[in-house]
């Protein structure tokens, strides 16, 4: 048999700045394991998000401008994708995406912009200072450690029913004050890891993919991808 999944790439041409459009290509490149295919469109501004046809969501990182534009389109899908959220539907939000979840961010000159408060963290501006370099983090669930690239000026504080992506290992992670990285509600989650995150950390993009295949196919049988045993960081870029 073979499977379908349609992804949605939120704001994909204005909220791309690091790559993150990596992360769903190397979900396709999992995805062959188990005969899957990942068709893709872009929703971005003034487009519609249709919560009933998609079955994963990428929202990316941007620039503060950019990410000014779409913080006020958002609010025009805020609905459709709190619902898609709640569902259970799966998510995977790096940096702005991650803080454009939440309730609101301070940008570089001190200005408040508006989330959709879909998940319930805040994230406060840093002065004259980034967190920048190689982070490590391990998955309190299933202890699988994760690598990556973080830079960002945000301090993103987590709220009610939001647990962490992981623990710092390394690195400073959402706030550089209680050694959490990223968030993790429902089959949403949220990382400040560019590079993308995906590439670099097999174990995730699995986890992420087979809670795709399994929403939308409960009586499918996914065990290749746990068989599954190369390693698609040898061929993109070696872990610390």
């Amino acid at each position: 048999m073979t499977y379908t999944l349609h992804a949605a790439h939120l704001y994909g041409d204005l909220m791309n700045t690091y790559g993150d459009i990596g992360n769903i290509l190397a979900m396709r490149y999992y995805a062959k394991a188990v005969d899957a295919d990942i068709t893709v469109d872009l929703v971005s501004l003034d487009d519609r998000f249709d919560e009933e046809k998609y079955d994963f969501a990428l929202f990316g990182g941007g620039q503060d401008y950019e990410q000014t534009i779409v913080s006020k389109d958002l609010q025009t899908k805020k609905d459709a994708l709190t619902a898609y959220i709640e569902a259970g539907g799966p998510l995977l939000a790096i940096c702005g995406g991650f803080q454009m979840l939440g309730h609101y961010y301070i940008g570089a000159h001190g200005e408040k912009i508006a989330g959709i408060g879909a998940l319930d963290h805040y994230t406060l501006s840093q002065d004259n200072n980034r967190f920048i370099g190689n982070i490590t983090i391990e998955n309190a669930e299933t202890h699988q450690t994760y690598y990556g690239f973080e830079n960002h000026n945000g301090m993103t504080f987590l709220g009610e029913g939001e647990r962490p992506l992981g623990q710092v290992l390394q690195g400073n992670g959402n706030n550089g004050k209680d050694q959490s990285e990223g968030v993790i509600y429902k089959n949403t989650f949220g990382s400040y890891f560019h590079g993308p995150i995906l590439a670099r950390n097999e174990a995730l993009a699995k986890r992420i993919l087979k809670l795709a295949l399994q929403r939308k196919y409960p009586e499918g049988n996914f065990d290749a991808l746990d068989q599954l045993n190369e390693d698609l960081t040898k061929n993109v870029i070696v872990k610390p």
